[in-house]
């Protein structure tokens, strides 16, 4: 058993729910007032103790595990559930190796003496002269003492030693003062403060974790204007995102992420209640910052000043990164680079545009309300690309017509879902007042690399034999490790399944369909794997699994080990059991919703009508998934 089962056996999902949510029994499962969006007059929320899960019946219209929950409740990724949740459950967790024991303890004496730092930094800002000029600064531009706070913003005195003498006092080494970041070396020997009449602005991973500082001058004429901690072992522009530690909650209530330019740029959001809001760091847009933002919500706008989203950028070969040191940020705005990203992390990636001039404490300072229309007004990349090549040109110029066609049709191409590329190509017809069966002669129009390869034919073989379980809960946990361990070792079988669930009008089978938090990760990956080029499938979902989720994986591989994934019958077995899971879900929130309609029904509430109507959906559905359980049981694929 691996440490994530052993949580789900001791931990009661009703008891962690209760912590949060009035709770009642209602039948085998208890229900209760959503606590992730508001109502007060249908118990649309339910908890299924017997299968270890919950579900949203309301607006939300979620559900999950007892991961899931806490998750969305804390605004916790997965490994920090984690940790919370084995520390409840009095569960010690793989331990370290010595070597990465030693590692990690170096870490957490660099993150004590940032800790230090912050305290340094903040003492200057609030009990020295020219700190009380730093703070008036920062009240100036709109900040107020809670914002401050909040954040933990401080001031560098003007100083070449300061900041060392005061850490030596306290026995850190110049050493640890380099490998923290908080001084420079000299050529001819020893270190200065690096940080120098500046506003200090702490800057922390997504737990919440000291990893460094930015800092803005407060000298006019100083240069550079917004300076960072150096690259160090805890510290990596390209890999944090300031802010993401107060915007983690609010992004996944939200599900959708703000992305501005610089940390000064989410301070106002933030004070005005938009605190979904984080911000890169002098440098691009990386991959491994959307897979941090992906562990909260696959919904990504870009707020881009005039600037970097404009027209010039965009005739730039639709690719720029200000390199001037006046700027604190500096988004990249690499069109394709941001298309292929969208697609391998199935995101929804958008660009809305700034007022010319303006930062986005300007624009929330002028009217909050502004804010709001700017990032609704979002649009999606090739729209946005095509609108900006188009603004200001001559659209009755047949060369600027063409111009415009052969820098967007390739960004078309680079879309993988058919239907986006023909909407897309149709607004571009529109936009350029031309027929779009001449779009499709422009270069690059027919490419569609985000594609997935033909299925192949289903080989014929035996059934693989399946175990039966005592409860609901088991039965779940068991066919989706039978599920996951067969498409582990072959993930193009993703591709057959879909096939044959369309062919029975079902949708094809998604991440929702396991209850697990663990194994909705897990499937992901096995997803992501068919959509790479890297390395072989297995290796690669592998080599980006999270080291605490390596036992699930073991665990799995070792109990379908006998599983043979070119056997003959594979499909059709993986195909009832994926059909089961469904069904099981499906008579679960029947049983629930007919509670909700009895209820409604007894209070007059008007949803009583609408919980029915779901009620006859979900019948519908559940005939369908039955019909199909039974011909994956009687007949062999042949295809």
């Amino acid at each position: 058993m691996t440490a994530i089962d052993e949580i789900k056996a001791r931990l009661d999902i009703v008891d962690i729910v209760s912590n949060s949510v009035e709770l009642r029994r209602s039948g085998k499962s208890y229900s209760g007032f959503c606590p992730f969006h508001h109502n007060t007059r249908t118990p649309a929320f339910a908890v299924f103790p017997d299968t270890g899960t919950w579900r949203c019946f309301g607006e939300c219209n979620e559900g999950g595990d007892i991961f899931s929950y806490v998750m969305k409740k804390e605004g916790w990724d997965f490994p920090t559930a984690l940790r919370e949740l084995a520390d409840q459950a009095g569960i010690e967790l793989k331990p370290l190796t010595p070597q990465e024991q030693e590692r990690y303890e170096e870490y957490d004496r660099l993150r004590e003496l940032l800790e230090s730092a912050v305290t340094f930094f903040r003492h200057q800002l609030h009990n020295s002269a020219p700190g009380q000029k730093a703070l008036q600064y920062l009240n100036d531009r709109g900040f107020n003492d809670e914002i401050i706070e909040t954040f933990g913003i401080g001031y560098a005195p003007n100083s070449w030693e300061a900041a060392t003498d005061h850490f030596k006092a306290k026995g850190y080494t110049e050493a640890d003062l380099i490998d923290a970041g908080l001084v420079s070396e000299r050529e001819s020997g020893g270190v200065y403060d690096r940080f120098r009449h500046r506003i200090v602005l702490p800057i922390r991973d997504d737990r919440g974790r000291m990893a460094g500082f930015g800092a803005r001058t407060l000298d006019p004429e100083g240069l550079p204007k917004y300076l960072n901690s150096p690259q160090t072992d805890i510290f990596d522009k390209g890999k944090i995102l300031f802010g993401l530690d107060q915007a983690r909650k609010s992004i996944r209530m939200e599900d959708q992420v703000v992305i501005v330019e610089g940390y000064m740029g989410v301070l106002a959001p933030h004070q005005h209640g938009y605190t979904n809001v984080v911000a890169t760091m002098g440098t691009a847009l990386t991959e491994d910052h959307l897979r941090l933002i992906k562990r909260f919500t696959r919904r990504i706008i870009l707020a881009m000043d005039s600037d970097a989203a404009g027209i010039q950028a965009t005739l730039r070969g639709l690719e720029v990164a200000r390199q001037t040191l006046d700027r604190e940020g500096e988004i990249s705005f690499d069109a394709r680079g941001l298309l292929r990203q969208e697609a391998r992390l199935k995101a929804d990636i958008r660009v809305s545009t700034l007022p010319e001039g303006m930062d986005p404490d300007d624009v929330i300072n002028r009217d909050p309300a502004d804010w709001e229309t700017i990032i609704d007004a979002a649009k999606p990349i090739v729209v946005h690309v095509m609108e900006t090549l188009a603004a200001d040109r001559n659209l009755d110029d047949p060369k600027n017509k063409t111009e415009i066609a052969a820098q967007v049709m390739p960004l078309i191409g680079d879309v993988p879902s058919s239907v986006e590329r023909d909407t897309y190509r149709q607004q571009l017809a529109r936009l350029l007042r031309v027929d779009e069966r001449s779009l499709l002669e422009t270069r690059g129009a027919r490419t569609a690399p985000g594609r997935r390869p033909p299925a192949q034919r289903f080989p014929s073989v035996q059934p693989t034999p399946r175990g039966a379980t005592a409860s609901p809960f088991k039965a779940i946990h068991t066919r989706e490790i039978h599920l996951l361990g067969t498409l582990l070792r072959r993930p193009d079988l993703i591709y057959h399944i879909d096939r044959q669930l369309q062919e029975d009008g079902l949708n094809r089978i998604k991440t929702q369909d396991f209850q697990h938090t663990d194994h909705q990760m897990l499937f992901r990956l096995v997803q992501d794997s068919l959509h790479q080029g890297e390395s072989e499938p297995l290796h690669f979902v592998l080599n980006h699994l999270p080291e605490s989720m390596m036992p699930l994986a073991d665990t799995i591989l070792a109990h379908t080990d006998k599983i043979d994934p070119q056997g003959k019958d594979v499909l059709e077995d993986l195909l009832r059991a994926l059909l089961l899971l469904r069904a099981t879900g499906v008579s679960q929130q029947l049983d629930h919703l007919r509670y909700l309609q009895e209820t409604a029904q007894e209070q007059g509430d008007i949803r009583a009508k609408e919980f029915s109507n779901t009620m006859v959906q979900y019948v519908a559905l559940l005939s369908r998934l039955h019909r199909a359980q039974n011909r994956y049981s009687n007949h062999s694929l042949t295809n």
